[in-house]
C-alpha cells in the first residue's frame, strides 16, 4: 500500500493555534472582568460598530421588510426541512423505565437546556442558514431561550436576512455582536441576564477557540471550524464537479482545508489542472479566500485501493465528506469517521449547508473521530432516575454494601445498612 502526496498542505488545521489562543485568552479575561462596556468596545474596535448590543423589535421589523419575498420562501424551505429533520431525530430518542430486577425501576428522561447561545458568523459572508440550523434545532428540542449572535457590518448593523432568519427560527433574544465578544457576551449573560448553558455555532479560529476556552463553564457543542472538505472519487468522477465542490468549501476562508482523495492519477491531475480556473471566477472576497485555502491547505492523496482511500478519510475525519466513485454503496458501509456524508455526485456539501435538512454545524480538526454534528439531541439532558419498594432493598442493599466497603468506602455501606436495618428488623442483614 502506498500513499502519494501530489499535493501537501504547507500548513495544518492546527497552524496558529498558539498565537490564537493567546488572543482569546486575553479578551475572554477582559471582557469577564470589565463586562457589557468592554464587550461593546471590542464591537467598535473589530466592527466598527457603534450601536447597541440587543437587537429591538423596530430592527427586526425592518428587517423583515428589508429581506424580498424570495428570500423568505427560500428561507422557509430550508426551516422546514431542518425543522423536519429535527423532528425526526427527536423521535429517534425516548423517555422509558423498566424494571430491571423485583421492585427495580430505572428510567431515562430527556431534560431541554435551559438558554442556549447559537453563534451565527456575519463577517465575511452573511450565513443565513447557520440561524436555521442552531436556533430552529433548538426550539425543536424544546429549548426554553436561545440567545442569539451575529458581526455587525460597521454602524449598518447585523444582516437583515439574518436577523429575520434568526426572529422567524424563534430566537428570543438578539445581539449584534460578532466574534469572540458575541461568545462571551452569551456565556457570560452579559445584556440578557441569562448565561447560556450551552454554545453552538460555526466560526473562525477565535471564535472556535473561545468555545473551547470556555468549555466547562459551559457546554459546547463542539470544535467547530474553520470548515473542511475531503472528497472521494476514482476514475469515474467528473473532475469539474469534484473541483467545482472543493472550491466551494476553500471560499469559506484562508484557512479551510480542502482534500481530494483518489484512486485516480488521471482524475487528480485533471482535478489540480482546473482549480485555479474555478477559483478565479469567483467574486474578489471569495478568491482571495479560496487561493490561500488551497495553497496553504489544499491537498491531493493518490491511493492504491479503495480500502486505502477510506483508511486515509478515517484518518482526516473530516468535516464534510463527499464520494462519488462506482463503489458509493461499499464507501458508505466502510467510512466511519466524518462529520456529514454526501453519497454520490447528485448531492453536494452545499445542499447540506444550506437547505436539505441535516444540520451543517459539524466536528472539525479530527473532532469526528468521536463526536457527530449538532443535532436535537444536543439541546438536551439524557438524565437517568430510579425508584424500589422496600423489599428490593434487601437484595440491593446488600450487594451495594459489601462492594463498597470492598471499596474501602464505610459510609456508602452504612447507607445501604441503615435502610436494611429499618426496612427488616432482626433479619441480621446489615
Amino acid at each position: 500500500m502506498t500513499i502519494t502526496y501530489l499535493k501537501k498542505a504547507a500548513k495544518t488545521p492546527q497552524t496558529g493555534t498558539d498565537e490564537t489562543r493567546q488572543i482569546v485568552a486575553d479578551m475572554l479575561a477582559k471582557i469577564e472582568a470589565g463586562g457589557e462596556d468592554v464587550a461593546l468596545g471590542y464591537g467598535q474596535d473589530l466592527d466598527g460598530y457603534h450601536g447597541p448590543a440587543v437587537v429591538d423589535d423596530e430592527t427586526i421589523a425592518a428587517a423583515a421588510s428589508a429581506v424580498s419575498p424570495q428570500l423568505k420562501d427560500d428561507i422557509q424551505f430550508a426551516y422546514d426541512r431542518v425543522t423536519r429533520f429535527a423532528r425526526a431525530q427527536l423521535e429517534s430518542i425516548q423517555e422509558f423505565e423498566t424494571e430491571l430486577s423485583p421492585g427495580l425501576w430505572a428510567g431515562q428522561k430527556l431534560i431541554p437546556i435551559e438558554t442556549a447561545g447559537c453563534y451565527v458568523p456575519g463577517g465575511r459572508y452573511a450565513h443565513v442558514a447557520s440561524a436555521i440550523m442552531s436556533i430552529a434545532t433548538a426550539k425543536v428540542a424544546g429549548v426554553e431561550n436561545v440567545i442569539a449572535c451575529t458581526a455587525p457590518h460597521g454602524n449598518k448593523g447585523p444582516n437583515p436576512a439574518i436577523v429575520y432568519a434568526m426572529h422567524m427560527c424563534g430566537a428570543d433574544q438578539i445581539l449584534s455582536l460578532g466574534g469572540v465578544q458575541g461568545i462571551a457576551a452569551m456565556a457570560f449573560g452579559l445584556f440578557t441576564g441569562k448565561p447560556a448553558r450551552l454554545l453552538v455555532g460555526p466560526g473562525n479560529r477565535f471564535v472556535a477557540e473561545a468555545k473551547r476556552m470556555l468549555y466547562g463553564r459551559v457546554g459546547i457543542d463542539m470544535f467547530a471550524g474553520p470548515t473542511e472538505i475531503a472528497v472521494i472519487a476514482d476514475d469515474s468522477a467528473d473532475a469539474g464537479v469534484v473541483a467545482e465542490d472543493l472550491v466551494s468549501q476553500a471560499e469559506h476562508g484562508p484557512d479551510s482545508p480542502a482534500w481530494l482523495i483518489t484512486t485516480s492519477r488521471r482524475l487528480a491531475d485533471d482535478v489540480m489542472a482546473q482549480m485555479d480556473r474555478h477559483i478565479n471566477a469567483l467574486p474578489e472576497i471569495a478568491r482571495n479566500a479560496a487561493t490561500a485555502a488551497w495553497r496553504d491547505y489544499g491537498e491531493v492523496i493518490l491511493c492504491d485501493s479503495d480500502e486505502e482511500a477510506a483508511q486515509v478519510s478515517d484518518d482526516y475525519a473530516a468535516e464534510h465528506l463527499e464520494v462519488q466513485t462506482v463503489k458509493d454503496d461499499w464507501y458508505s458501509a466502510r467510512l466511519k469517521n466524518y462529520g456529514s456524508l454526501f453519497v454520490g455526485e447528485e448531492t453536494t456539501v452545499t445542499y447540506g449547508d444550506k437547505c436539505s435538512g441535516t444540520n451543517h454545524i459539524l466536528p472539525t480538526k479530527g473532532a469526528a473521530h468521536y463526536t457527530g454534528g449538532l443535532s436535537v439531541h444536543k439541546f438536551m439532558k439524557i438524565v437517568t432516575t430510579q425508584r424500589m419498594t422496600r423489599e428490593a432493598n434487601r437484595e440491593v442493599g446488600q450487594a451495594a454494601a459489601r462492594i463498597s466497603r470492598l471499596e474501602g468506602m464505610e459510609g456508602h455501606a452504612r447507607a445501604a445498612d441503615v435502610r436494611l436495618r429499618k426496612y427488616f428488623p432482626g433479619d441480621n442483614l446489615a
